[in-house]
């Protein structure tokens, strides 16, 4: 008879198990390393790859692991867990890996260079003859997903076995929070005595994180040789515009007239340009006037996601004055947004490449649904996996986190804004001087902390780090907007909005910049910008509660509360006193006055 073996899962505080005889309970300290973006490195040169990670192995083996009284648990593929008795061999064992690391980088250009990463805990476990089990071992698995290249992280239990100085230099790290591990731990950071911990900078690259476009030179229908220029002066006009979008990698010029008149397949075009996506088409004149009929291909599946005719003239177009590279722009970066969101909504998360990864989530962010909006952190943390050593997935995800408390979906404020905080802090470990991780920072500091004069520094840091990030102008329009500096706020929100005239998040900036119209008293603008911004996504609550306001205090009353009628279908709880306690305003005259138009407007005091 087969006998079924029950393990149950243990925990640090958890109580022991009789086992069965052939399994015995250990305590000991256990080290897991991999290698950092060990993908990326196999495809530059598996063949060198993998002799280097042979080498490092065979060192650990026969020269480290003896010499410290460890052993291998097992192999990671990319990785080891490690066993040692105390917590000072641990560690020493784990220096001279990352010292024979460094030494085999020497020489090599930084894209290169291999780099571990460890994470160290003092574990409990289980063993049988085959493999070690139980909530520690994942555990010290996790602490290794907190350290940045050539760093060791381990467990506050780690920790404490060791000697400061002596032992280590050490770094208290606070309370971090660790994937499907509900509460924060406490983590440390650990190097050779006499030798503080230091960040590796690998070089960064985020285009992957952008979708790629190319902008085929349109075919001309017509026997004129002198209107033949005409469709690669649109191409040009065109490419020229979706250059300004920071959300878009746009294929140059000169690759994509390479395919002129080649009559390239798509799977050509793909393999050649790796773009997402491809706008081809072609034009006829008649007379002085010119009708383009274009389409936008999605090059993974070879699907028409928009076309249109379109109309202008001859001398338009010579003259760079043509209506049709406004229209194509601005419909090209709304149909990608909404053709991404729908891929990451909808399919599993490995399957989704990393621009549509954080397209998708930014879009999500903001709609109304629950399943929705918790989609985008697993999207976001995803991503994070995939690409440690770039901030921007980091930046979005703090600020997933503000917007789980501002909009009433956790009461946890508290937590959020540690992990907010957390996210930024180590975006900006990765680049310093990454404005986005700046400005959503003082976004935190803003929306969480109350604290506006720390928002604002924050804002005039990414700034000054990016004169043009749009987001800090925007987020600093707001802040004006709450310390009713009206003038200030409207001067802030329109660089933004020019900055970023054809973004496709750019009903999130008609929202915020609505905020900023309602402290100087253009009602008027508020509507207009608000009413733009309920076109393009009938799901950000926040941009009914300013155009409820707006509508009160500019006398149409009927209109405010068909408004508030609608915020309170996607927000069923919403109340004055919510909004009292969640604005940055409510001190000041403005709050005092949104609040009571929202009370005007039909918004219930309280629950």
């Amino acid at each position: 008879m087969r006998r079924r073996i029950i393990v149950t899962p243990l925990t640090m505080s958890s109580s022991l198990i009789e086992l069965p005889h052939f399994m015995h309970r250990s305590t000991k300290v256990l080290l897991v390393m991999d290698v950092v973006e060990s993908v990326r490195l196999m495809e530059q040169d598996e063949h060198d790859f993998v002799q280097r990670w042979q080498q490092l192995v065979q060192q650990a083996e026969q020269q480290i692991l003896p010499l410290h009284g460890g052993r291998i648990v097992k192999s990671l593929g990319d990785g080891l867990m490690l066993e040692f008795a105390n917590a000072q061999s641990g560690v020493r064992a784990a220096f001279a890996l990352q010292q024979f690391s460094q030494q085999a980088n020497a020489g090599l250009r930084p894209e290169q260079q291999m780099h571990l990463r460890m994470g160290g805990h003092l574990a409990s476990f289980v063993t049988d003859q085959h493999d070690i089990y139980g909530t520690d071992v994942n555990l010290t698995a996790r602490f290794c997903t907190l350290a940045g290249p050539s760093e060791i992280v381990v467990s506050a239990e780690l920790r404490d076995q060791l000697v400061p100085v002596l032992d280590a230099d050490i770094e208290d790290m606070g309370e971090c929070y660790l994937k499907h591990v509900e509460k924060p731990i406490h983590t440390y950071r650990v190097a050779p005595p006499g030798k503080a911990p230091t960040f590796v900078t690998l070089p960064t690259d985020d285009t992957e994180l952008r979708p790629t476009i190319a902008v085929i030179p349109f075919t001309a229908r017509t026997s004129d040789p002198d209107h033949a220029v005409l469709g690669e002066i649109l191409a040009e006009e065109i490419i020229a515009a979706l250059s300004r979008t920071p959300d878009l990698n746009v294929i140059s010029r000169l690759s994509t007239s390479a395919l002129r008149g080649r009559d390239a397949s798509l799977p050509e075009v793909q393999n050649h340009l790796h773009a997402s996506y491809v706008l081809s088409g072609a034009y006829r004149v008649l007379g002085q006037q010119l009708i383009l009929v274009t389409e936008l291909i999605e090059a993974r599946t070879g699907r028409a996601v928009w076309g249109d005719s379109l109309k202008s003239t001859v001398q338009e177009v010579l003259h760079g004055e043509d209506r049709i590279t406004a229209e194509v722009v601005s419909q090209l970066g709304a149909q990608i947004v909404r053709t991404e969101m729908q891929r990451a909504a909808s399919r599993p998360l490995p399957n989704l490449e990393s621009s549509t990864l954080l397209m998708g989530a930014i879009s999500l962010m903001h709609r109304s649904t629950r399943s929705e909006f918790d989609r985008v952190r697993e999207m976001l943390e995803y991503l994070i996996e995939r690409h440690r050593r770039l901030p921007t997935p980091r930046a979005w995800l703090a600020k997933w986190h503000v917007l789980q408390v501002t909009r009433g979906l956790s009461s946890g404020g508290k937590d959020e804004t540690k992990r907010a905080l957390e996210q930024t802090q180590r975006a900006l470990d990765v680049d310093p001087g990454c404005s986005l991780a700046l400005a959503i920072e003082g976004f935190v500091h803003c929306h969480m902390l109350k604290d506006l004069d720390g928002a604002a520094q924050r804002y005039e840091s990414a700034l000054a780090a990016n004169p043009n990030d749009s987001l800090a102008w925007l987020f600093s329009g707001v802040l004006h907007s709450f310390r009713d500096e009206g003038v200030k706020a409207l001067a802030a929100s329109d660089r933004a909005l020019n900055l970023s005239p054809l973004d496709p998040m750019l009903y999130f900036y008609q929202s915020l910049a609505a905020s900023a119209a309602l402290s100087a008293g253009d009602y008027k603008r508020v509507i207009e910008l608000a009413t733009a911004s309920l076109r393009s996504n009938r799901g950000h609550t926040s941009t009914y509660r300013v155009l409820a306001v707006a509508q009160t205090l500019d006398g149409n009353l009927d209109e405010a509360r068909a408004t508030v009628k609608s915020l309170m279908l996607l927000e069923p709880n919403f109340t004055v006193q919510n909004f009292l306690q969640r604005s940055p305003s409510s001190n000041y005259a403005i709050g005092q006055l949104c609040a009571q138009a929202l009370r005007d407007a039909g918004v219930p005091e309280q629950i």
